[in-house]
């Protein structure tokens, strides 16, 4: 994207808005949504999984017509990842640009609780397993491009990338996002937003397992001969905890411990599963010594730690501050100006901004409650967030000359 970018006018912005706040669109976006809430996809459910991306491609060729390329990468025990390009209309300069449209399916829900918690649509907000991270900008990325189809204006080249392992960590899906938007005037993550607001920044996501092995021993007949896994784990949490520094963005949590046999047994091994947020990579750097450092009081105890660092810190780059800019005019001539949030959550988007390309993330729904029973989607906010979508699509396009209407 250049930095001379147009904003499209505000007699095509306002036509978006209204084809948006329509009756007859709004039932529809909410049908397609209720559709893929209940078809339930946790992450670890390859059968469900598979569904839920057969449904995807169904609910595309639906309100989109058949894509002009379409490719499923299949892979066993995790979802498949899917990409599906719609041409765009030529520019005066040329070819289409590319615009990369990004979400995923999966949900952090397991399997039947559909059964007991099911889609409502209820004092304003639509709840359901979900529903806001992230199955509603699933809809409203396709809603967005057919509100550009149904209008005829310009439409920049469109792939959508739908993944099915955000929630574990994405390690399939990644290269295929990161091949996926090379080249690309700009990259639309669909995650949750925040009220009129999208995510310029994101922490960066570090997922390790630390597992301090000791001595056996009885408790009470030879304490002295044994040496306690578990108080050595005690010994490392504490190191990790004061590493913490949450003024610059660094937080550690520790999720799970687990470990020895019996209360009257010196325990032999224990182990903890930690979660680290950093804000930067000078931060990222300092826990990585923080957790290469890390040692028990008692010599007799090693300790190892396994994983590693899932995303990288996202931070707005020139591009991408470009394209928030792009964003907040056409925000403003719809609604209101954008709020720029930076928040503690991953995403696939850290990857992307990650090579200094243009990306928007939160470019969803508007809600709360993400992996919480609370989870909603607030309904009055759905056209707004469509029409923001097909409007930043629209200003990417290249060019403001119309199209023929297609319905």
């Amino acid at each position: 994207m250049s930095a001379s970018e147009p904003t499209p006018d505000g007699n095509a912005l306002s036509r978006i808005a209204s084809w948006c706040h329509d009756q007859g669109h709004r039932d529809g976006y909410l049908a397609d949504l209720r559709r893929l809430v209940e078809q339930e996809s946790p992450s670890d459910d390859k059968a469900l999984l598979d569904a839920t991306a057969g449904l995807l491609l169904e609910l595309l060729s639906e309100r989109l017509g058949e894509p002009g390329r379409t490719v499923r990468h299949r892979h066993p025990g995790l979802g498949d990842v899917i990409e599906a390009e719609y041409p765009g209309t030529e520019a005066a300069t040329g070819a289409a640009p590319l615009v990369t449209v990004v979400g995923h399916y999966d949900t952090v829900w397991p399997a039947g609780t559909i059964a007991d918690w099911p889609f409502t649509v209820t004092d304003g907000t639509a709840s359901g397993p979900g529903a806001f991270d992230m199955k509603a900008g699933l809809a409203q990325g396709m809603w967005a491009l057919r509100a550009l189809y149904a209008l005829g204006l310009p439409r920049p080249t469109v792939r959508f990338v739908f993944n099915g392992d955000e929630e574990t960590g994405s390690a399939v899906s990644r290269p295929y996002i990161e091949r996926a938007t090379e080249g690309a005037a700009a990259t639309l993550v669909l995650e949750p937003g925040g009220e009129w607001g999208i995510k310029a920044g994101r922490k960066g996501v570090g997922i390790f397992t630390v597992t301090a092995k000791g001595i056996e021993a009885h408790a009470g007949l030879d304490p002295a001969k044994g040496a306690s896994a578990i108080h050595g784990l005690a010994d490392v949490i504490r190191a990790l905890v004061a590493a913490a520094d949450p003024a610059r963005g660094t937080t550690v949590n520790v999720g799970r411990i687990s470990g020895g046999t019996a209360r009257n047994v010196i325990a032999g091994e224990a182990s903890a599963l930690i979660d680290v947020r950093v804000g930067t990579e000078e931060e990222t750097a300092r826990m990585q010594r923080v957790l290469a450092g890390l040692a028990a009081t008692d010599p007799r105890v090693t300790v190892t730690v396994d994983g590693g660092w899932n995303r990288p810190p996202m931070r707005p780059n020139p591009a991408g501050r470009r394209l928030f800019a792009l964003a907040d005019a056409v925000a403003t001539r719809i609604r209101a100006p954008l709020a720029e949030l930076f928040v503690g959550g991953g995403s696939d988007a850290n990857f992307i901004a990650a090579l200094g390309r243009p990306v928007l993330c939160g470019m969803g729904a508007t809600g709360d409650g993400a992996h919480a029973r609370h989870e909603h989607v607030i309904v009055a906010d759905l056209p707004d967030r469509v029409a923001l979508t097909a409007g930043i699509l629209l200003g990417l396009a290249g060019h403001n000359s119309p199209t023929v209407s297609i319905h």
